[in-house]
């Protein structure tokens, strides 16, 4: 007899590959916009060697095209004011505006365009796009977990997901930093970023 000729094999096999495939969210197909009133994009950099500064943007706006019974044709894409950058610090905030950071003046914008997705596992995604910062565009991967659907109180179709991504700040001309007295500098290169987002049905 052959490996899966018996019934039991056929429907363990089967189930076997259901839950590889992962649920079936064909029905999510469509178009969505973030929801920034409860969203948040934030990130978060070494400060002093010892501690992490962490801060968000206010001002953002985003689309996703999110495409169920395949997920390699979504696509997502992400405008952040630099401007409205906030470290829960104005002096800092103000210096980040400066060229010596974000040069908010001549780059008023950060923006995100994803060129590739590919779902991992059922709650597991990974992206990868083209991340835009002080005119300097490079490749990021966005590490995605799907949190979930559902149809809020006013009827409107919802789909959560959290997200993460590590760039380094200097490719993308972020260079300024300060020795400290007692060795290494005051500012990581590392910036980790982090994404909480709710997207609405189009």
């Amino acid at each position: 007899m052959g490996l899966f000729n018996r019934k039991s094999d056929t429907v363990e096999t089967t189930a076997l590959a259901t839950a590889t495939a992962g649920p079936d969210l064909s029905h999510l197909t469509g178009d969505y916009t973030i929801d920034t009133t409860h969203s948040r994009v934030g990130f978060q950099v070494r400060h002093a060697m010892v501690t992490n500064v962490r801060g968000e943007f206010a001002d953002y706006q985003g689309t996703l095209r999110l495409d169920g019974a395949d997920p390699a044709a979504s696509s997502a894409e992400l405008v952040i004011k630099v401007a409205s950058i906030s470290t829960g610090n104005e002096q800092r905030d103000g210096h980040l505006r400066t060229g010596d950071f974000f040069a908010v003046e001549t780059h008023p914008e950060i923006t995100f365009r994803s060129t590739a997705a590919e779902q991992l596992d059922a709650e597991t995604y990974r992206m990868t796009g083209d991340l835009t910062i002080k005119g300097i565009t490079r490749p990021v991967v966005l590490n995605l977990e799907f949190t979930g659907t559902a149809t809020d109180p006013y009827g409107i179709q919802r789909l959560g997901f959290e997200g993460s991504a590590t760039v380094d700040r200097t490719e993308f001309g972020l260079t300024y930093n300060a020795a400290l007295e007692t060795g290494g500098v005051l500012i990581g290169e590392k910036v980790k970023l982090s994404f909480d987002i709710s997207a609405v049905r189009a």
